[in-house]
């Protein structure tokens, strides 16, 4: 083990990252247990990285504004698509779901197919590139992910089904070229499992402590033994949801107790 890489240098940013990321991603992931719409958030980051995809086959430069519309543009497009899926067909809504992510990725590897270093960029948007992000990109982050929560908070249930798929679209286009797809997933949904019969306010902030704890020892974890930092994270969330979920379950709740928002 390399103790010299606990260094605070390196991983306070990518730390700072974690929260920013948790702070709309434990809110949202609990929402989303409750509509019983669980995959929604790796369909939509899915079709996001496609619009950085389409963007990066055009040449546009990968932190651009055009590349950042771009991703924007393909998520809302998705979320528009798959709010209007469930209104018109919702028993069937996870499967189109799931297709939709099925679609996206496919044609985001057909996209790549004949470019030499497509492989390594498609890792990159879904495993992450945590350990690079900067004061910059995070202030700029923290900007969008503010907006997005207190409109959320402003509006409530006057949203809709429409207005939650909107904001869900754009907070997932936010973290996705943050983190990377899979840990975009795993900060919606493990956290929010672990306090699935919490209610409102304590289960946010158990969530919020869980995921900022299990950040801190998948960072830690990543420098120690050199490992990808997104994967080792993404284990972190799942031990410390699933420590978390049995050590913290409250009394007389079971797997279906209701979770309020």
């Amino acid at each position: 083990m390399n103790w010299a890489a606990l260094d605070p240098g390196l991983l306070g940013w990518p730390f700072v990252a974690g929260l920013l990321v948790l702070a709309t991603h434990v809110p949202l992931g609990r929402r989303v247990l409750a509509r019983g719409i669980i995959f929604l958030d790796l369909a939509i980051a899915q079709i996001a990285v496609l619009g950085v995809i389409a963007a990066h086959t055009l040449g546009w430069e990968t932190q651009g504004w055009q590349t950042q519309l771009a991703a924007a543009a393909a998520a809302l497009a998705g979320a528009a698509f798959l709010a209007w899926c469930e209104a018109r067909w919702p028993d069937i809504q996870e499967a189109l779901i799931g297709s939709s992510f099925a679609v996206a990725a496919s044609l985001a590897v057909l996209l790549l197919s004949g470019d030499p270093h497509g492989g390594e960029h498609l890792n990159e948007l879904l495993a992450g590139q945590i350990l690079w992000v900067g004061p910059s990109q995070l202030a700029q982050i923290a900007v969008v992910y503010a907006l997005l929560l207190g409109f959320w908070r402003l509006r409530g249930i006057r949203l809709g089904r429409m207005g939650f798929y909107l904001i869900f679209a754009l907070a997932i286009t936010a973290s996705v070229q943050l983190v990377g797809v899979y840990l975009v997933f795993a900060s919606l949904i493990l956290p929010a499992l672990a306090v699935r019969g919490w209610p409102p306010r304590a289960g946010l902030l158990i969530g919020w402590g869980l995921g900022a704890l299990a950040y801190a020892a998948g960072l830690a974890a990543s420098a120690l033994f050199d490992w990808p930092a997104g994967p080792a994270i993404v284990m972190a969330l799942a031990a410390v949801a699933l420590l978390g979920g049995g050590l913290l379950r409250l009394p007389g709740r079971g797997d279906s107790a209701s979770i309020h928002h």
